[in-house]
């Protein structure tokens, strides 16, 4: 069985619950799990955990991600993307252009002329934290129910703001009706609803025409893998090139190991005492640790609880 993290580069059309069915009968095991959906229509890096690695599937889903999208100006959907049910359309230009050999192009009869420079003004007001309303087209929960399967059942349910951040928001082009941006964001933000919702304020409206995920933490896509590629890895024999170990996801944390006549403290799994390790560490309140056994193995992730003076497991990784 493997253990560790394998940076998958999601196709169009497959959802990450797709990936993960098609990654078990790829790699021959059950215990694989996804570290956040990303839509059927979006590309790009879904890393995703085998083995015990799945206990990072939480922390995981925690971390910033960098994606490409492209805004269609003057196009709303009921799925703030293409996929969806137009509701609204009107034709976006830049209007009359400037004057060339001693005449100026004639003004266009579009319905809604929206400058560049406007674009850009618009686009630099959503840095930083805001509230942000969940799309009826998205996994969330409301009383029990998946808000897509109300939305396709025509039905639509009161959803609360969500704090959300835009770490980097960059213009990439601008060819109207189309905007190309890129977008380093905290966990939870849609972008598909930044899209709508940076084309309702220009007063033309908006969608996600497409979306490329380009990161998630350090996973990057350069080092992702289509699902063919990784079956032909597979019959290459070089999975567990590709595959990453789990303290190497936490490369920023101290290393620390057991004394080898306390080995088996961590073999079960228990507290344990500053003195039990073998560097000299002075650590602060809530700080994680790599915690390893003498012989070298991985643990687990210890955290210090500075009023008992001691490191409890946070994450557990028994070799097995």
């Amino acid at each position: 069985m493997y253990n560790g993290v394998i940076i998958v580069n999601k196709e169009k059309d497959f959802t990450s619950h797709d990936v993960v069915a098609k990654l078990r009968g790829i790699l021959k095991q059950k215990k694989i799990g996804h570290t956040g959906t990303l839509d059927p229509q979006a590309e790009g890096v879904l890393p995703v955990c085998l083995g015990n690695a799945t206990k990072l599937c939480d922390i995981l889903t925690d971390k910033k991600k960098e994606y490409v999208a492209e805004l269609l100006l003057g196009v709303t959907t009921d799925t703030q993307d293409m996929t969806g049910r137009i509701l609204r359309e009107v034709s976006v230009c830049e209007g009359a252009k400037e004057e060339k050999d001693g005449r100026a192009d004639e003004e266009c009869d579009c319905k809604k002329i929206v400058s560049a420079e406007q674009v850009k003004e618009c686009i630099a007001s959503f840095w930083g934290r805001s509230m942000q309303i969940p799309p009826m087209y998205s996994a969330l929960k409301v009383n029990g129910r998946k808000l897509y399967e109300l939305a396709r059942e025509g039905k639509e349910v009161e959803r609360a703001p969500r704090p959300i951040e835009i770490y980097e928001l960059e213009i990439l082009s601008i060819k109207l009706p189309v905007v190309k941006i890129r977008v380093l964001c905290s966990k939870g933000t849609y972008i598909r609803t930044l899209c709508a919702d940076i084309g309702e304020k220009l007063g033309c409206g908006g969608c996600m025409k497409s979306l490329l995920r380009t990161r998630v933490e350090d996973f990057l896509l350069e080092d992702a893998h289509t699902l063919p590629e990784i079956e032909k890895i597979r019959d290459e024999g070089k999975l567990s090139e590709v595959v990453i170990p789990v303290d190497q996801v936490f490369s920023g944390l101290t290393r620390i190991h057991i004394k080898k006549e306390h080995a088996f403290v961590l073999e079960n799994g228990n507290i344990c005492g500053l003195s039990l390790i073998e560097e000299a560490v002075a650590p602060e309140d809530g700080e994680r640790f790599l915690m390893y056994h003498s012989d070298g193995r991985f643990f687990g992730i210890y955290e210090f609880v500075e009023r008992e003076a001691v490191l409890k497991p946070y994450k557990m990784f028994i070799p097995v």
